[in-house]
């Protein structure tokens, strides 16, 4: 008959180690992402200029990418008319709604708002005005794959008034880190129609391209003037 004699062993002894990792505000440059899928990197093309859109701005807070709306070519009516803008094209042969992409790598929580201005009306290069013309955007909406609780305020429809600034999207103190997208409609389909140009019958309409500029403003603070 065997004994087995089972045999307890103690801690001899008994250490901590440590893990850590710091984050500083990142500068470099955010790529513009699918305004529908913004874990997909994407190459916009600029419908206005062959040369394609202007590069991001630069900075831990940053205006990343913003969309040139496109109204086509139309034909002279004195009817009162609705032009649509054209879905934002990919390099890829895809399309999705128009927007605007603002980065916010600072790592201090400390908001910001995103306003525009729309530089006098629709001209052209002789300085001609297309009088009453009146752009507007609608079914603005963000997305992120940062968590929807710190998704900043955007506002869902507008219409410019020339030469005045507005404030469009708010990030609050504690909102708006990481990568936002401010698009125009959720969806290509919703994009369609979502950025609009109306054009009087009464306004003269010369067989020329009409022009203007929309300069996007991204401060390091939110607006508080709402209340916000």
């Amino acid at each position: 008959m065997s004994i087995t004699l089972l045999q307890t062993t103690a801690n001899a002894a008994e250490y901590s180690s440590n893990g850590a990792i710091s984050f500083e505000a990142d500068t470099n440059p955010t790529n513009p992402v699918d305004p529908t899928d913004p874990e997909k990197p994407v190459d916009p093309v600029d419908p206005t200029d062959p040369d394609g859109p202007n590069q991001g701005t630069a900075g831990p807070l940053s205006i990343d990418f913003a969309s040139s709306f496109q109204f086509g070519d139309q034909l002279i009516t004195s009817e009162t008319k609705d032009y649509y803008a054209q879905l934002q094209s990919f390099a890829s042969g895809e399309s999705g709604p128009n927007y605007v992409q603002v980065t916010d790598k600072r790592g201090t929580q400390e908001g910001w708002s995103l306003s525009v201005i729309q530089n006098g009306q629709f001209k052209t290069a002789e300085n001609e005005e297309l009088n009453g013309a009146a752009l507007s955007i609608a079914a603005g909406a963000t997305t992120s794959i940062t968590d929807m609780q710190y998704a900043p305020t955007v506002t869902a429809s507008h219409t410019f008034v020339p030469n005045s600034e507005v404030t469009l999207v708010n990030a609050p103190v504690g909102k708006g880190m990481g990568t936002w997208i401010y698009k125009f409609g959720n969806d290509a389909a919703e994009g369609a129609t979502a950025v609009k140009l109306n054009v009087p019958g009464r306004s003269v309409k010369l067989a020329k391209e009409y022009r203007t500029t929309l300069t996007w403003n991204l401060k390091n603070v939110p607006d508080n003037t709402d209340g916000n």
